[in-house]
């Protein structure tokens, strides 16, 4: 961007006056136009074709909505970098956490935070800590920061989490998790070992299987009807988590679920689709062609019509890169497979205010230049001002 643009966008911003980006190649709902787009008041005013003399030049780049994170655990690992290792200052580790989003066009972020887990892995130290951290420094980030509780249902500890949470929060979704060997994502005890078998060895594995199993037979069915009255109560959107089958869609209906993140089975995302849920994939998955604990791809889920939308999980810089590789590899229109990563999962979430290039939205963008059919973020805008 040159020293004029910059010094006009900052003049817009002090005296509230529009500011149009031309040259560029907007993915809009209806198709990709090629021209300009004018802000006023952080809104989008307008999108229209033809170049416009003295506007910030787009250089002829694509201009997307900016992305929308249902789901990522980005934020524990600059919470906690290496395993038992807590960063000293929590409030840094979120702004780094902000800047690493925002840097990958992701203007709005679910931050997924764990209440309660089937092994201590330290994530009930971090609750607390990742949403005091948060509410400190919210004002001042890049992105817009909601939260995600995701609540593991085997936890007898799971209630008294959940009460710490929402003494320091208002959720704005609140996920149900089993990661019981035998359930769901480890639906096949066999994948549950080979992923915990480098850490524990055959006695421990059995003994530690055995407890979790009790764990759920215990506690699952109430923390499953507490989450879901919280839910309903409040009007948090309720997401379920590693659906499997046809006997997990139908509790999610029951529960009252808007959201089904990432089923495990082809079965379970159809039937999730045709029965009015959002269905979330990673996009860890679609880029790397493969689960990485053996369930079903999800470029097999998009290409048979039953994604919805698309997750980072914990590789934030994948969203921009899922989402065109569904165009590119998929048949997806570019329109459609950006709204995978932006007006889907806002929709999803009840966001109605973001997530397309269109009059009286909020004018969250981001600069996409593609080159060799991998998309690179130039710069990202916030509102109508610059985030990167």
């Amino acid at each position: 961007m040159s020293w004029t643009a910059v010094l006009r966008t900052e003049e817009a911003r002090e005296h509230r006056e529009e500011l149009v980006f031309t040259n560029g190649n907007f993915v809009t709902p209806s198709g990709v136009v090629a021209g300009h787009m004018a802000v006023k008041d952080g809104v989008i005013a307008d999108v229209a074709p033809g170049f416009v003399h003295g506007g910030i030049d787009l250089k002829g780049d694509l201009a997307i909505p900016g992305l929308v994170e249902l789901h990522t655990d980005n934020l524990e690992k600059h919470i906690m970098p290496r395993p038992g290792i807590y960063w000293s200052d929590p409030a840094s580790a979120v702004e780094a956490h902000d800047a690493q989003l925002v840097s990958s066009g992701i203007t709005t972020v679910f931050d997924s935070v764990c209440v309660g887990e089937p092994v201590d892995k330290g994530r009930r130290r971090m609750l607390a800590m990742s949403l005091n951290a948060i509410n400190k420094v919210k004002d001042d980030l890049r992105a817009t920061h909601l939260i995600h509780l995701r609540c593991e249902i085997s936890d007898p500890n799971m209630a008294m989490c959940l009460e710490e949470a929402l003494s320091l929060c208002r959720p704005d979704i609140i996920s149900v998790m089993d990661h019981t060997p035998g359930q769901r994502q480890w639906r096949t005890p066999k994948d549950w070992l080979v992923y915990h078998q480098a850490k524990l060895s055959d006695e421990e594995l059995r003994e530690l299987s055995k407890t979790l199993k009790e764990a759920r037979d215990t506690n699952a069915d109430k923390n499953i009807a507490m989450i879901a009255e919280h839910a309903r109560v409040n009007n948090v959107t309720l997401a379920t988590h590693d659906d499997t089958d046809e006997t997990h869609v139908e509790e999610a209906l029951r529960l009252g679920a808007r959201i089904s993140e990432f089923p495990t089975t082809m079965t379970a995302a159809k039937l999730a689709r045709e029965k009015g849920l959002f269905t979330v994939l990673g996009t860890p998955n679609l880029v790397r062609g493969a689960s990485h604990s053996g369930n079903v791809k999800a470029a097999e889920v998009a290409r048979a019509g039953y994604l919805s939308c698309l997750s980072s999980d914990y590789v934030p810089a994948s969203l921009v890169h899922g989402a065109f590789k569904l165009h590119r590899e998929e048949g997806f229109s570019l329109s459609d497979a950006v709204a995978t990563v932006t007006r889907n999962p806002a929709e999803a979430a009840g966001l109605k205010d973001r997530g397309a290039l269109v009059r009286g939205l909020r004018a969250d963008f981001a600069r996409v230049r593609v080159t060799d059919g991998r998309p690179r973020i130039m710069e990202v805008w916030v509102k109508g001002e610059r985030a990167y």
